[in-house]
């Protein structure tokens, strides 16, 4: 099963952080927030990716086609212009990456990847949040029910698109309420590339008409999880998930 990343907002609210760098490339534990995502969805047995890019997706372009000179000892030889890898570090991934426009909105970066992505269903989540999903059960549980969409279901403060629930049905949602919910929508989704019709455009947000019309139409299950989840939205985000890394206590890490 394919894994699709949105890579290309901003993230304007990490400050300095992403004036440099998109904001799937903010170090955590001296490494890309992206880095430690997909380690999550390899340790699954899911390697094969496609990465939609935006702002500033030329550095994400560089950091994977320099790979092994990011996470490897390296001697370098000027007078034969020869590179030697030392204790390579590689991982069982193919990456695609898709220059999907730096104003094009989530939607929109789906729709232009979905040449990429077969007939088979596919996982989708976002390049700036981590969890300790149990991605088996969360394809097993898309596969069962049998409708186009699921979406992970997770309950944090209420700052985030809200998902109403009638048992794992989802029956509407609304994109960052201002009232409390219960849960809210935490990405980690699995679609069916058909979930994908309901996208007009590039200016097409993927939370909005696209989620709201799968709900409308009883083709949209959640999954609920009730374990860790965490966006990397600010600094204040940052530093958190540093320190659970720092103190050996990083729920998403399984490698």
């Amino acid at each position: 099963m394919k894994v699709v990343i949105l890579a290309g907002g901003r993230g304007t609210r990490l400050g300095e952080e992403t004036l440099i760098r998109p904001k799937p490339m903010v170090e955590l534990a001296g490494k890309p927030i992206i880095w430690h995502i997909m380690k999550y969805y390899s340790s699954f047995g899911l390697t094969e990716f496609i990465i939609c890019l935006g702002y500033k997706g030329y550095m994400i372009k560089e950091y994977f086609s320099n790979y092994y000179l990011h996470n490897s000892d390296v001697t370098i030889d000027l007078r034969t212009n020869t590179t030697t890898v030392h204790s390579n570090t590689s991982e069982p991934w193919q990456i695609t990456l898709v220059e999907t426009g730096e104003a094009t909105m989530t939607g929109g970066r789906l729709r232009r990847v979905r040449k990429y992505l077969g007939d088979a269903p596919f996982c989708m989540t976002y390049g700036d949040g981590l969890a300790n999903i149990d991605l088996s059960d969360l394809i097993a549980f898309h596969r069962d029910h049998g409708r186009l969409a699921t979406v992970t279901a997770v309950a944090p403060a209420a700052r985030f698109g809200a998902l109403g629930l009638d048992g794992d049905q989802v029956t509407s949602f609304k994109e960052k309420p201002s009232a409390a919910n219960d849960f809210i929508n935490g990405g980690f989704f699995v679609l069916t590339p058909e979930a994908l019709d309901r996208i007009e455009g590039d200016d097409t947000v993927w939370e909005q008409e696209p989620m709201e019309s799968l709900a409308r139409e009883g083709q949209m299950c959640a999954f609920r999880h009730m374990g860790f989840w965490h966006p990397m939205d600010m600094l204040r985000d940052k530093l958190h998930l540093e320190d659970l890394w720092d103190r050996g206590e990083a729920p998403w890490k399984r490698w």
